[in-house]
């Protein structure tokens, strides 16, 4: 039986089945025998205990798993909740019943906000787990243990549990609910765990059932063949042959370079992102210094946090992106305002130039570690949609001391007047993810419309070759910085297309290296023009796969 989802990462896995233990019941709805008070020394304690428990899990994972199960142990504590904790215990409620609703109406609130936010309700429900298990003096949710090396199919995994996961034993992941943005899927291709999520069907499996886990075909085989098994394995040992070959520039089959950078989101992924053959940083997402403030921060912590950045990469490449800030990452002091469609409203450019102010000061903090260190700071804005942007981002970063200023393509318009817009800057970057969604109108957070969600359908793929066209005319650099970079066969025709760079998540870097070493520059053409005369994604990713087989064929028969 074949059951599809979203595969992370291009890996394989074989193995038995391990579910994960169902969540502890609703607790019942009984007045409690103690006084409100009584009760509400019970909920902080165990709150904060919780709390303790998953910032030390943090610290232990590092890396983005860090960050994640820290913004959880301060949901754990936020004064909002223990309020709401508080205002249920008034009314006569147990301690885990008052946390079970007042977690449950924050958990809806986050549902009802759709996307981004809508993905993280699944970390309260795992934070309300948590303390009504250590109310109730009951083992908190966790991976189960059996003895062996197991497949672990799960509802869907929460990122304390994630975070944790031994490697040794977990050889693959399936989960029932969860997307491409979940943290559960974020924390899986950081640390490289073969993992297929949303995978409706994975319900009906059962312990002990063999499965493979194709995460590169976004597919779980279940009960598979002795033949499929086999195939299966002759993959995972070419892989790790792949993982264990060194690592060399990012190149064509001729030489010609094609540099594989790192999309990052903080300083503490840069000694991996080194290990794995990062030749520099493609993507700098700079949010994470905003997201959790109330205000923004001081231009002098900025810039401590890019000078530890840039140290880490001295004499490579950063592209440092200012922040984008909007639709699914508000802002209360940038762009709090309720807007009916915000992936259409103020984000971006368009909010940093509604408080420039905060722009002024981030580009001088950039300016000024890039003063002090000798990595090369290359610094762009996101969702540019006009020429006009394009020369106000460039002008004023110019004016605060950076050298090299350019913009991403997010937006059909800034791709179809490309060449106009490459005139005005010194660079572009394509954002897959967000040209995609905009190209398609269909939300790269809505599941519901993930069939539109390709970055393989045509008209995608032709927006991006009038972006390679115009960069070739000019004589300027067009990379990609969004995950369609991380596919290795689509890396091949996004090279076709006039990609100069490719920038993706560390642990794509082996996969796509090998691929483009594959491949002539004529052969990559190839590939793109096979793919852009398909009619859809599938028809555009099959086109693309046969010129690819037929390629490796003649060679085969030319040796």
């Amino acid at each position: 039986m074949e059951i599809r989802g979203t595969g992370i990462g291009q890996g394989v896995a074989v193995g038995p089945v391990v579910r994960m233990a169902e969540a502890l019941p609703e607790p019942v709805d009984r007045p409690s025998h103690l006084d409100p008070e009584h009760e509400a020394e019970r909920a902080k304690a165990s709150l904060s205990v919780v709390a303790a428990e998953l910032a030390n899990r943090g610290a232990k994972a590092g890396g983005a798993a860090k960050d994640v199960l820290e913004a959880q142990a301060m949901m754990a504590e936020d004064p909002s909740l223990i309020d709401e904790v508080t205002k249920h215990l008034a009314t006569g409620k147990t301690a885990e019943r008052a946390v079970y609703e007042a977690f449950a109406t924050y958990r809806d609130l986050l549902a009802g906000m759709g996307g981004y936010m809508a993905e993280r309700a699944t970390d309260l429900d795992d934070i309300s787990q948590r303390v009504i298990a250590h109310l109730l003096k009951l083992p908190a949710p966790g991976v189960p243990n059996p003895g062996h090396p197991f497949v672990l199919v799960a509802r869907d995994l929460a990122p304390a549990d994630t975070a944790m996961l031994d490697l040794g034993q977990v050889l693959g992941l399936v989960t029932v609910e969860g997307g491409p943005t979940s943290h559960t899927a974020i924390l899986a291709r950081e640390k490289s765990i073969v993992a297929v999520v949303g995978a409706a069907d994975a319900a009906s499996l059962a312990d002990g059932d063999t499965v493979i886990v194709d995460a590169a075909d976004d597919l779980v085989i279940a009960s598979p063949t002795a033949e499929q098994v086999a195939e299966a394995n002759a993959r995972i040992a070419e892989r790790a042959a792949l993982e264990a070959a060194p690592v060399t520039p990012g190149a064509l089959a001729d030489g010609t370079a094609v540099p594989l950078l790192a999309n990052l989101g903080s300083a503490s992924g840069a000694a991996e992102a080194l290990k794995l053959g990062a030749e520099g940083v493609g993507l700098f997402r700079t949010e994470f210094l905003f997201l959790d403030a109330d205000t923004a921060p001081s231009v002098r912590e900025q810039q401590e946090h890019y000078t530890r950045l840039l140290t880490a990469f001295a004499g490579k490449k950063v592209v440092a992106r200012v922040l984008d800030a909007g639709a699914d990452k508000p802002l209360s002091f940038l762009n709090s305002a309720h807007e009916e469609n915000p992936a259409l409203g103020l984000r971006g450019i368009r909010a940093l130039r509604h408080s420039e102010i905060i722009l002024r000061e981030q580009l001088t903090a950039l300016a000024e570690a890039d003063a002090a260190t000798d990595a090369e700071l290359w610094v762009m804005a996101p969702m540019i949609a006009t020429v006009e942007e394009t020369r106000y981002f460039t002008a004023l970063a110019k004016e605060l001391g950076i050298r090299v200023a350019g913009v991403m393509v997010e937006t059909p318009s800034a791709a179809l007047v490309a060449d106009r817009v490459l005139a005005a800057c010194d660079f572009a970057s394509i954002g897959t993810n967000d040209l995609t969604q905009y190209t398609m109108a269909a939300d790269r957070l809505l599941g519901t419309v993930a069939n539109l969600q390709s970055p393989w359908h045509p008209a995608v793929l032709r927006l991006i070759a009038d972006v390679g066209a115009a960069g070739a005319e000019l004589g300027k650099p067009v990379g990609i910085c969004g995950e369609a970079a991380a596919d290795p066969l689509l890396a091949v025709v996004l090279v076709g297309l006039g990609a100069t760079s490719l920038s993706m998540s560390p642990s794509a870097l082996a996969d796509v290296r090998a691929s483009l070493a594959r491949y002539s520059p004529d052969d990559a053409k190839a590939l793109a023009r096979a793919a852009l005369a398909a009619e859809g994604a599938a028809e555009a990713k099959e086109a693309a796969q046969a010129v690819a087989t037929e390629i490796t064929t003649a060679r085969t028969a030319a040796s």
